[in-house]
Parts: C-alpha cells; structure tokens; sequence
C-alpha cells in the first residue's frame, strides 16, 4: 500500500492526538491531591496514635483510624532545617549540601515540588521554611523567618516583604492554606506543603490553652535521672538537660531577672512577650504570673528540694508543650474538615510528620540532635482512600528521604536515578508490610557540632534489632541492643557475647555509606568543640584576615610544627617573606575544607600556597585511599574557586611507620598514587618528598622523624631544602 500524502496522515493522525491528548488529561485528572502537613519536634510519645500516655491528639488520630501508622519511621538528620532539606531532595545531608542550620540550601537543586511543578501541579508552601533562602519550585508561597515566632508572627512574601499577621501562628498558617485552597485551579491537581512552626521551643502556648484549671501532671520518663554511665563521655557534654539548661525567660517564661542562676539560665529573653496585643498579654499574665510567684516564693522560703525544682521544671516545660502540640492537632483537623466539606478527601493524599521527634525528658534531655530513639523517630500517617488500608500500622523501615520519590511517583512523574530514598508506594500497595528488598537498615548522620545543645558530629545505622553509632571526635563505637535495652541504657560494642553483631553491623554501617556516597573527607567539618582546637583556629582566622600573604603553608600537626621544631628553619627560609602557617594538629582533610571555606582561612590569599594533609585520614581511620585523594581534590578546588591566581604546590602525604610494610605507610602511598595526578602544569604542581626523609631501605630514623610521624628540626630542614627550588620556580 502507498504510503499516504502528508496531508493525509496529518488528517489521520489529529483524531488519535486528540484521543491521546484526551487520555492524558484525563490521567492527570485522576493524579491525586497531595497535602502534607508538616510539624516541628512533635515526638511519638506525644500522639495517640503512636500509643502516648501523656495526651490526646484527636484529629492526627483521624488520619491513622482512615489510612497508616508508620512505627519505623525515621529521620536522616535529626534537625530542623536538614531534616527539610532531606525532604525536599529526597538525598541525605552531605549530598544536599544542607547539614547544619547555619548553611543555605541551594535552591537551585532538584526538589520534588519544582518536578510536581514541571508535571502540572500548582505547588504552595505555607509556614516554617527554615532553609534560609526563599522556597522554589511553587506558584505560592509565604513563609515564616527563620523559626518564626508564636504570636502574631511575620510572613515573608514572595516579593521579599514581610507581613504580619495577628493571631497564633499555627492557626493563621491554617488560615493561609485553606485561603489558597480556595483560590486555586479546581481543574489542576496540587500540592499544599501546610507547615507549623508549632511545638518547637519556645512551648508558647495560644491563649484559649491558658484557662485557670491546673493542668494534668504528666510522669517522668523512666531515663529521667540518667546518670549517661555505660556509654560514651561525649553525652554527659550535652547542654539540653532539662534540669540544668531550662532559660529563666524564654523557656521558663519568668519576667524580670533571674532570681536564681545558681538553678536557671540567663541568656535568653522571652521573644514571644513583647510582640503580644494588650488582650493576649493579660490572657498570659493571668496565667502565667500566679504560677511564677508561687515558684519564686516556695524557692525563696527553701520549701523545695532539688528534686522538687526538677519536677517543676518538667512539668512546666511538658505543659507548654503538649498545649502547642494540642494547636496543631486542632489545625490537623481544620485541614481534614476542609478536604472533606470541599469534596476532595477522595482523591487527595494526606500525611502528618514532623521534621524529627524530640526529647521529652527521656536522658533527662529536651531537644533532638541524639541518634537515639526518641529524636531518630518521627511521625508518618498517611490517609490515601483506595489505595491504603484504614488502619493499617507498618512496621516497614522508611526514612524522610522517602517522601519525594513517594510523592513523584504517587503524581506519576519520574523518580530521578539519583534520589536516594525509595517510594513508599510498594509498602503502601502491600498493606503496609514490608516487600520483598525492603531496606533492613537506615543510615543517619548528625553534623552540627561546636554549635548550640554540644551535641557531636556522629553517624550510625539503625536495624530492627541493634543501633550502631560512631564518634569521631573521641573515635568510638556505640552498639545498643535495642530488643533487650530498649531504652538504650548501656553500650555493648565492648562485651565480648556482642562481638559477632558488632562485626556485622560495622561491615552494614560500610556498605551503606558507601551505598549513599558518604566520604567524611569531603564534607567540612569544624572542630571547635575542642578548646584547644577551637583557640588555635580562632587565632588563625584573624592572622587570615591581614592577608594577601607571599606564601602558605596548610595541613595538619606536621604543618603546625613549623611553630616548634621547625620554627629556627622557618625563620631562615620564610622570615623574609609574609608566609603564614594554617596548620592545626590532629585535622583531616575534612577539617581543613571547613577551615579554609566556612572560617574563611582562605583569605589569606597567598602567591604560593605549600599543601600537605591527609595522614590523620590515615591514622585515625585507616580511610580509603580514594575518599582521601577526594578530601584532596576538594581543598584543591576551593582554593581555586575562591583564590584563582594562587600557585599550589601539593605534597605527597609523607611517610611514617618504622618499616616499608606499614600499614599506615602504605595507605599513604596509595593516596600519594592518586593526588600525583591532580598537578595540571599551571596552577597547581606535585612533589613526594618520600625519599628526603627514608634510608636505602625505606626507613625513618628517629633523627628525622622521632615518632615516625612527626618531623625533628633536622627534618624541617630537609623539607625546607626540598621544596626551594620549586618555590623559587613558582615565584617567591
């Protein structure tokens, strides 16, 4: 048969577009709704549905008698703004590039609602934002500063402005979204992202919660008086004790000053009071101030014990609490209630979490950062009619970066190959169980230290059994037998009926950090909950600042000790010129990136700058030779993004160990391997110095390095002779 006349087949092909055309709307039709209700530090144990013994949450309740609990579910980082950032990206911390709550999130990234955007879907968010830079990837937009306030808190616009609103900041955040609601395309699926600030610290509660009746007592956590033995020192550092951090002001929410330092903390006012109409200041005062002066008289008479304060305390902390808790669930409700008078509850996905769980007085602690339970945990209920069970409770092991991959492929769009979470829609369509593949572990990792609450930078995985955590800073293990110590109350990485589980775990703990491209001499890390570090830092962050400077010299402790044993041959080679020492004992790669980026050390700004690091990676971790010449890579490509006409003469890690067959010896050289190639002619050129300081046959004698390690004066000196005619060559 003749093919037929174009004209032809563009007559027979407009009825099959128009067919496919009619097909596809009438698929994206049929895409569901998408409303994510979203909270801050609301823990398990404060949601009936989750078995609380403490309140009630009713209407969060609705969503686990008409769709899923999840019990397993956990967070990746437990932290406000991480958290988020997980979400949005569906990829852990370190590959999001939002770690901590001091960074900024690259906007610029792919999010699931910049792809629910592309695939048809209007997109809101509207509340707690926390990422620094504005939101993007939706049509609306209008979101709290920062953490927001309580009382009649500021919204940012999407002009940049800012408006405020008076009322308590769950129910106008509700008040906004269900207003969006109404305003937009009803022939368009969506996506409402509802966020509360609520009941994050400060604990203000609105004022239709502060009536005259007492509120119920609630009974310590069982962990209340941890005493942290059995575990590592790090936790007794903590600064989120219940009992000795609570703010005179702003938690315990006294006016004046402190009447008692010696039992509160000074430091933090109030912020909630002063925004407060005169109506809303006589609802708090009435009160707050009874109960107060109550405390102050009791205290000041000597009618408590110590243990009577740490009861006070809690209760008035829990109290604040669970009333914020009890706002969100009533604007919980609102939103349902609106689903459902508008007609849209049966085509739309509805889901309650929370950013991550939190401590209410478990450990003694208030907070999260911990990888253990109470903050690990978080919240998940969904409510999808037709596809998920009423009543179903998973104990499937998910994890915040599920959410976008679950979101895109619930709205049909394509889950990108590089998200790092899994959909949920195969336990969902399982009847929560569940399927065969299902992840056995998830990976967390905390980075925020030097920072508020002490907590440390730690990592770990988590199974159904056991917990396995690990430490950097004092290089220790934590394993907790979570079928037998529940409550994580003892350490057993040390018991030797423990070491087959141990041995597994850490092989699991390896293979997933490798799974999720972690590479800790990539990711800066500071270190400045060390004081010697932290002094020594601070000291080379203000030398940075009188820079540009002739020549720098960056690394570790054998860097540092240009300042000791090599300080007589500095002064002979360098004392003539404006060099700087940027050298900190005990750093790693990764520290020196935080260094030189975050600390802004790169200021210095040399001619020349002289690099050397990578033997703790080394010596503290054995680190892969590969991850290592990364961290490398990485300092490189700082100090020529933000200081391009700097020359750099990279080193080899030098050797160390008595005998060629060391181990540490022998990943150095693999590193060395590596980072030989990053010399590219220009900037940057390459010289192992290995031979300077071995025999013929491959030893160090203690004359040159008395520990194997570090350098003697004699050694600095063959380094300084070894790199001068390279210096000279690259202008100095």
């Amino acid at each position: 048969m003749p093919a037929a006349p174009i004209d032809a087949r563009s007559s027979l092909m407009k009825p099959i577009l128009l067919l496919l055309a009619g097909l596809a709307f009438a698929r994206a039709a049929e895409r569901p709704n998408i409303v994510f209700l979203f909270s801050d530090d609301h823990a398990l144990q404060a949601i009936s549905a989750y078995g609380s013994k403490m309140n009630r949450t009713p209407q969060i309740d609705r969503l686990a008698e008409q769709g899923a609990v999840f019990e397993n579910s956990f967070c990746a980082n437990s932290l406000c703004g991480p958290s988020r950032a997980c979400i949005l990206t569906g990829k852990h911390s370190h590959l999001n590039g939002f770690r901590r709550n001091s960074d900024r999130f690259d906007g610029d990234q792919p999010t699931f609602p910049k792809m629910l955007h592309a695939a048809g879907y209007q997109t809101a968010i509207i509340g707690k934002w926390h990422l620094v830079s504005h939101p993007q990837g939706f049509d609306y937009w209008e979101v709290l500063p920062g953490q927001g306030n309580y009382y009649n808190p500021d919204f940012i616009q999407m002009d940049g402005t800012k408006k405020r609103y008076t009322g308590y900041s769950p129910d106008i955040v509700t008040d906004r979204a269900t207003s969006w609601l109404d305003g937009r395309d009803p022939d368009k699926p969506f996506l409402l992202m509802c966020q509360f600030k609520a009941p994050h610290r400060n604990w203000a509660p609105a004022p239709r919660f502060l009536g005259n009746e007492e509120p119920a007592r609630v009974a310590k956590p069982e962990t209340f008086d941890d005493n942290y033995e059995g575990r590592s020192g790090l936790l007794k550092e903590n600064e989120m004790s219940i009992v000795r951090h609570m703010h005179w002001a702003h938690d315990m929410k006294f006016k004046g000053g402190n009447l008692f330092p010696d039992t509160f903390v000074d430091g933090m006012a109030n912020g909630e009071y002063p925004r407060m109409t005169p109506e809303q200041r006589k609802i708090w005062d009435d009160y707050y101030e009874p109960r107060n002066q109550k405390f102050i008289e009791d205290m000041k008479a000597g009618r408590l014990t110590d243990e009577q304060v740490a009861d006070w305390k809690y209760q008035r902390f829990i109290g604040d609490y669970l009333k914020c808790v009890a706002a969100v669930d009533e604007n919980v409700g609102r939103v349902l209630d609106y689903l459902d008078s508008h007609g849209l509850a049966e085509n739309t996905i509805v889901i309650y979490a929370s950013d991550q769980g939190f401590y209410l007085g478990e450990h003694g602690w208030f907070d999260k950062r911990w990888m253990f339970e109470e903050s690990l945990k978080m919240p998940f209920l969904i409510r999808w009619p037709g596809v998920v069970k009423p009543g179903t409770r998973s104990q499937a092991m998910i994890q915040n970066i599920d959410y976008a991959p679950t979101f895109l492929e619930a709205a049909g769009v394509e889950v990108p190959a590089d998200i790092q979470g899994r959909s949920l829609l195969p336990v969902l369509e399982n009847a929560g169980r569940a399927p065969s593949g299902w992840r056995d572990a998830i990976y967390y990792a905390y980075y925020e230290n030097a920072a508020v609450h002490e907590v440390p930078v730690h990592d770990g995985i988590r199974t159904g059994r056991a917990k396995l955590m690990y430490f950097p800073r004092t290089r220790e293990w934590q394993l907790f037998d979570l079928e037998k110590d529940p409550h994580e109350m003892r350490s057993v990485h040390a018991d030797p009926e423990y070491a087959p589980l141990l041995a597994g775990m850490k092989k699991r703990y390896f293979d997933l950090r490798k799974f999720y491209h972690v590479n800790t001499a990539t990711i800066p890390t500071t270190r400045g909950d060390e004081p010697g570090w932290r002094a020594r830092n601070r000291r080379l962050n203000e030398d940075a600042k009188k820079g540009p400077f002739d020549l720098a010299f960056i690394g570790d402790s054998i860097t540092e000790g240009w300042e000791g044993a090599g300080k007589k041959v500095w002064d002979e080679h360098y004392g003539a010129l404006k060099a700087i020492n940027l050298g900190i004992g005990g750093d790693r790669t990764e520290h020196v990136l935080w260094r030189l980026g975050q600390d802004r050390q790169i200021d210095a700004r040399p001619k020349v700058a002289v690099v050397m690091i990578g033997t703790n990676n080394t010596g503290h971790l054995m680190q892969d030779p590969q991850e290592v010449a990364d961290g490398v890579e990485k300092i490189l490509e700082l100090i020529r993004g933000e200081s391009p006409e700097t020359k750099i003469l990279l080193l080899g890690v030098f050797p160390r160990g008595a005998k060629p067959m060391d181990k540490g010896r022998l990943n150095n050289v693999a590193i060395n391997q590596i980072i030989r190639r990053f010399a590219d002619g220009e900037k940057v050129d390459y010289l192992d110095l290995s031979d300077v300081f071995l025999d013929e046959k491959g030893g160090i004698s203690k004359r040159i390095m008395p520990d194997r390690l570090h350098l003697s004066s004699k050694g600095y000196r063959l380094w300084a002779e070894a790199i001068a005619p390279k210096l000279k060559e690259m202008g100095l």
